[in-house]
This record gives structure tokens, C-alpha cells and sequence, in this order.
């Protein structure tokens, strides 16, 4: 009976191609996933040759490889590769540098989980052989290393592996908050990985400023999870629609027609998600985020507003 061949051919061709950039780009996952990953998981013969190279370089040089050496490697380290194969690895990674990377979460998560399975599959496998002989101890052995490999085993940022890291160009990419005054002090607004936070009195216009500063990411094609825990999610809705047409909360109800046709010419999108006070954690929003992603959404703001209403992860006993 021939050996089914195991593939990411599920997930599909894009899947494959970004996972392969994000282990290029992202070291501590491409040590976790090293441990688990068979090449021949890759559908696509440029691919497979991509990782190859990667993982050869790091096994011989004991670092993990820049964008600019690997694609030095492709450019004349791989003569040894039929002609095509060449050029459709050299596309590929031409195409990958001007490219940006989506849901990278999801792609390691999924990646992972599919190559542990696989691995713990074949440990399985192994154990009914060793069954027969009545082998338990070396059963157990067998079983408890397939499940430690691909764990999480990065101990943080490496000052000498990930020196590379520390060259790379960054790039905020910063939305504008609309005040001209705070853009000057936070060098364009906020940017990547940034957190804001608006702080003033009760009744000050707290929710109303994040319901700006959701607008102006609107405006320029952002999607935008607002999460609010205190007001309904029509509610912050229509504070939306009143920031966006700069009509008073209380004449939306007259100026329906021009509120729709406004909010359809926006390029960016509004996802409200309302958790009653203290019913959400930390834990929660992560798990919904994840959850957009894994549809295709690509977050670029996320607002929270009263954060302070959160429920905390774990319950402090009193004293």
C-alpha cells in the first residue's frame, strides 16, 4: 500500500509562500519550527529549495540568515538547481521583499499545530512496534520527545543571533490622530506596535476622542476593532457616524440617506464588539482578534475603550 503523502496543500499556495517568509524573517519561530518541519510538507519545488537554503545556512554558520545574504544565496549559491527552479525561486523572493505579510499568527499557529500532529502521528506509529516487545519505557520516551518538539523554547531577543534585527529599517507607518497639535509631539501619530492612551476626568470626552481617533484610521483605509465596555455597540456606532459627516448625534435620525452614502465611500472598516463590564479579560480580546484573523482580517488599530473595566486574568485573594 503506497504512503499517503502529507502536505500543506489545505491551506494553499499563499499560505505556503507567506509561511516561508515568516521563518525568514522571524527567528525565534523558525528555531521552534525547525524542530518539526519536513520540507516535503512544502507543495511547490522553490519553496522547498527557499527553506532549504535557509536552514542549511543556519546549520552551518550558527546564525539565522538576513534577507540581503539569503538573497545573495539565491542569486549564485544554487547553480546546482535545475534552471527553472532557480528562476522560480528567484522570483519568489523578489516578489516576498515588496510584499506584506498577513494574519502571521495565524500562519504559525496553524503551521506548528499541522507539523506537531504530524510528528506526534509518527511517534505513534513508532510506539506500535514497540508495543509488540512490550516496550513501555521506551514508549513513553518516544512519545514525551515528539511532544516537546515545536514547543515554545524562545528565551527572548538574542543580542549575538538576532543582530540582524537590530539593522533592519523601521518603518511606523503612523495614523494620523487629527489634531495637528498631538501629531507634532507623537512624530505623524501612532504607529506600529504603539499604544495611546486617553486619560481625563469622567465626562471629559474620553470616548468621544477614540471614536476620532478610530475615524482618521478610517479615513485612510484602516480596519478598525473598536471594543467598547460600557456603551451599546450602536451606540459607538453612531458616534462614528456623527464624527465622520460632522452631524450632531442628534440630527443623524433626520440625515439617514447622506449618512449611508458618506460611510459606503469609506475605504476602511468598523468592526464595534460590546462586552457587558467586567464580563471581558485581556484573554478574551486576544481569542476575538484571532478569530477576525483567521477569517482574513487585516487589523491595523484596535481601540479599547475603558480598559479599566476589564476583568482581570487571574483573581487576586485578599490578604
Amino acid at each position: 500500500m503506497e504512503k499517503e503523502k502529507v502536505t500543506f496543500s489545505r491551506y494553499g499556495k499563499s499560505f505556503q509562500e507567506q509561511l516561508c517568509m515568516v521563518i525568514l524573517d522571524d527567528r525565534p519561530f523558525a528555531d521552534q519550527i525547525e524542530e518539526v518541519l519536513d520540507v516535503n510538507f512544502l507543495e511547490l519545488r522553490y519553496l522547498k529549495l527557499f527553506l532549504k537554503v535557509i536552514f542549511q545556512y543556519r546549520q552551518k554558520y550558527g546564525v539565522h540568515p538576513s534577507r540581503t545574504i539569503l538573497g545573495t544565496i539565491l542569486r549564485s549559491g544554487i547553480d546546482d538547481e535545475n534552471e527553472m527552479t532557480q528562476q522560480q525561486v528567484r522570483e519568489y523572493y523578489a516578489r516576498a521583499m515588496s510584499a506584506r505579510l498577513e494574519n502571521q499568527e495565524y500562519i504559525k499557529d496553524t503551521a506548528l499545530d499541522f507539523c506537531r500532529k504530524q510528528n506526534l502521528k509518527s511517534a505513534m506509529i513508532k510506539s506500535i512496534g514497540l508495543l509488540q516487545n512490550s516496550s513501555f519505557d521506551e514508549i513513553a520516551v518516544v512519545i514525551n520527545e515528539s511532544l516537546k518538539l515545536g514547543a515554545d523554547n524562545s528565551g527572548g531577543y538574542d543580542w549575538k543571533k538576532d543582530f540582524e534585527e537590530r539593522f533592519k529599517p523601521r518603518f511606523r507607518n503612523p495614523v494620523t490622530t487629527g489634531w495637528p497639535l498631538i501629531d507634532d509631539i507623537c512624530q505623524g501619530g501612532l504607529g506600529q506596535k504603539e499604544l495611546g492612551v486617553v486619560i481625563a476626568p469622567t465626562g471629559a470626552g474620553k470616548s468621544m476622542a477614540l471614536v476620532h481617533l478610530g475615524t482618521q484610521a478610517l479615513k485612510e483605509g484602516k480596519t478598525v476593532v473598536h471594543y467598547t465596555l460600557e456603551l451599546q455597540d450602536t451606540v459607538v456606532g453612531s458616534r462614528y457616524d456623527s464624527c465622520l459627516t460632522r452631524i450632531e448625534l442628534g440630527d443623524l435620525m433626520t440625515f439617514k440617506e447622506k449618512i449611508y452614502e458618506e460611510v459606503q465611500d469609506i475605504e476602511g472598516q468598523l468592526i464595534i464588539k460590546e462586552y457587558p463590564t467586567k464580563s471581558a479579560s485581556t484573554h478574551t480580546l486576544k481569542t476575538h482578534l484571532e478569530r477576525l484573523r483567521m477569517k482574513g482580517a487585516s487589523i491595523d488599530m484596535v481601540i479599547v475603550d475603558y480598559a479599566d473595566l476589564l476583568r482581570p486574568v487571574t483573581a487576586q485573594r485578599e490578604a
